[in-house]
């Protein structure tokens, strides 16, 4: 880990913990998700070969110069509804939510409600 930052330890902590729970399978890959700071970043990840699917993020143009979007969960809720629409896209229906050791709760919780609210099964 190499981290000394206690909430980042503690984070990490609670992410393999949670990584052990979840259940991988080919029919339902993992939709990771990442908040930073300014940003929030949304993955979905097929473990078994180790590959990305589908991505989106709070940087991409049409969230970040969107002004009706007021604050971080606002922007959040469409980097949600976006991973899902390039999911159906790619045929992928049904994902297993992974918080990456952050609460559920603000712009993790936004996400999935974003995800779910575009057709995405969590």
């Amino acid at each position: 880990m190499g981290a000394t930052n206690p909430r980042l330890l503690a984070r990490q902590k609670r992410k393999k913990r949670i990584r052990k729970r979840i259940i991988i399978s080919a029919d339902r890959p993992r939709l990771s998700v990442f908040r930073s700071a300014k940003h929030m970043y949304a993955q979905i990840v097929d473990d078994i070969s180790g590959n990305t699917l589908v991505a989106a993020s709070s940087l991409e143009k049409e969230v970040a110069e969107n002004k009706e979007l007021k604050n971080k969960t606002d922007r959040a809720k469409v980097v949600g509804q976006m991973v899902a629409a390039r999911a159906k896209e790619k045929g992928i229906s049904r994902v297993v939510f992974d918080r990456n050791g952050f609460l559920y709760h603000g712009r993790v919780k936004a996400v999935s409600d974003g995800a779910r609210k575009a057709g995405l099964e969590l």
